[in-house]
């Protein structure tokens, strides 16, 4: 069966049903969204959002209640997907008195790969993600950061076509985090597709061709980074100098404010905007001491959305819900 798309999500809902009380609580609530064979797709929202429930519905861990997930093409779950799939979980866990070594080559037996492939593909990734030092160390040894590590090398062991990674960069250093940021972009490099979960949004907004964003089970926002940040605009501040009291109704378009030593904070959104000002300024014999842009990142739209996200189960809440 033949698809454009690695990933193809429709109208997928997951409810949960709490033990004694029976009560059912919504984790995902008809998410739609399709990946780009090829495509870097970062998967945001708040904890909560439904994220870890969608990826493991998707990875075929636990059942939707409604709903598709097609992986190429193939309904979830599918054997003939799964083995183009490379998975890492939010927090891997690992049999403790494993090398490394041993990690990739039971990975590697798992795909049926041979012994020659095993350790060749093992060395390769164990290089890959600097765990050479500690190749023959047991993973009971190793940090959370040599974890996570060791737990992208298995992900990548089966040179997947298609590897989904929830919180990759957890537990990283900086120096962790660019490493995945460029094994990421080096996976896109080679065709392959990527669909990743993350809290640390200027890694998001770096590698991902497109990013959705969560919000109560639902997307919220979905297209490029520029595209979503395109319909936040821009702020842009111009101080004028040489002003007095009278200069402000110039600028009573925009938001102003008298500041000390004779000059006015003019504050815009648009980018035309800063021509027109900067106009009225030279038609008036006025002076322009400082010009400042400051563009929203993916951070902000993120934090924006997560506060609406715990306001409204604020509310919830308190009224018994």
């Amino acid at each position: 069966m033949s698809s454009d798309f690695a990933i193809e999500i429709r109208d997928l809902k997951k409810l949960f049903v709490t033990p004694f009380l029976r009560k059912t609580i919504p984790a995902v609530q008809g998410i739609s969204l399709s990946v780009r064979k090829g495509e870097v797709f970062g998967f945001l929202g708040p904890n909560g959002a439904g994220k870890t429930t969608s990826i493991r519905i998707m990875m075929g861990l636990i059942a939707r209640t409604s709903g598709s997930v097609k992986l190429f093409g193939e309904e979830v779950p599918a054997r003939a997907a799964r083995h183009r799939v490379g998975f890492l979980p939010e927090a891997p866990y690992f049999y403790d008195y494993l090398s490394v070594s041993e990690l990739l080559d039971l990975t590697g037996r798992i795909f049926g790969m041979t012994g020659a492939q095993r350790r060749k593909r093992g060395d390769e990734l164990i290089e890959r993600v600097g765990l050479t030092h500690a190749r023959k160390t047991p993973l009971r040894k190793y940090s959370k950061g040599m974890m996570q590590r060791a737990g992208i090398a298995q992900a990548l062991m089966n040179d997947p076509d298609l590897v989904v990674c929830d919180e990759p960069m957890s537990g990283l250093d900086p120096l962790g985090r660019k490493l995945v940021r460029d094994i990421l972009l080096d996976l896109k490099d080679k065709g392959k597709t990527v669909f990743f979960s993350s809290h640390i949004l200027s890694d998001v907004e770096a590698v991902s061709d497109r990013v959705a964003i969560v919000v109560q089970g639902k997307v919220h926002d979905l297209g490029t980074p520029s595209e979503l940040l395109a319909e936040t605009g821009a702020g842009h501040k111009i101080i004028v100098g040489n002003t007095s009291e009278s200069d402000e109704e110039l600028f009573g378009q925009y938001e102003t404010q008298v500041t000390p030593g004779n000059r006015l904070r003019v504050t815009t959104e648009q980018d035309d905007d800063i021509k027109d000002v900067l106009g009225l300024v030279e038609k008036n014999g006025l002076s322009v001491v400082e010009v400042t842009t400051r563009r929203q990142s993916l951070e902000d739209l993120f934090v924006e959305r997560a506060s609406a996200h715990h306001t409204i189960h604020a509310e919830l809440r308190k009224s018994g819900q």
